[in-house]
């Protein structure tokens, strides 16, 4: 009876880890004014799918993005205006890199990685807030998680089913 009621409970619990298990930040907390390397992991795919595809938006305010290259998969950038002009090492910058795209890959749903890209984070920037990275997360068979949820002012981040990644805002140092 105790291995049942044990086993039962174990169950429950896996049975809620995929709600858990999205992707995030591996540092959620940086000062304004200052580079800022995101390391997005990778939990899982979709369904059990293997992942081909990561898209992250760029969060407003911040500049100069780097994405790393990831051997097996094809990089791409889209870049734009910012919604205003950041003063980036004494001069003004009114575009840069507002998505990144990791495609062709194939990540096992069975295994983790990370997907990786630096930039500045603008000292403009309000501290004691959050900046959000929406990231579309495709598999093979044309199955897609959408991480992009921002919660409304006052939203507990637990109660968002599929949540964009976030860095907390720091005074500048």
């Amino acid at each position: 009876m105790l291995k049942s009621v044990l086993f039962a409970g174990a169950f429950v619990v896996a049975g809620t880890l995929p709600v858990f298990a999205h992707i995030t930040l591996e540092t959620q907390e940086a000062p304004v004014g200052s580079a800022y390397k995101a390391v997005l992991r990778v939990p899982h795919g979709c369904e059990g799918k293997a992942t081909t595809t990561v898209r992250v938006k760029i969060p407003e305010g911040m500049i100069a993005v780097k994405p790393m290259p990831k051997a097996g998969w094809e990089l791409k950038t889209v870049k734009g205006k910012y919604a205003k002009s950041y003063e980036l090492w004494g001069e003004q910058v009114g575009e840069g890199v507002q998505e990144v795209d990791w495609t062709g890959g194939k990540l096992p749903d069975e295994f983790y990685d990370e997907f990786v890209l630096r930039g500045q984070l603008a000292a403009d920037l309000p501290t004691g807030e959050k900046i959000y990275f929406p990231v579309v997360q495709e598999c093979e068979g044309g199955t897609v998680d959408r991480w992009i949820a921002i919660p409304a002012a006052g939203q507990d981040e637990e109660s968002i089913e599929f949540p964009a990644p976030g860095v907390k805002l720091l005074p500048k140092k």
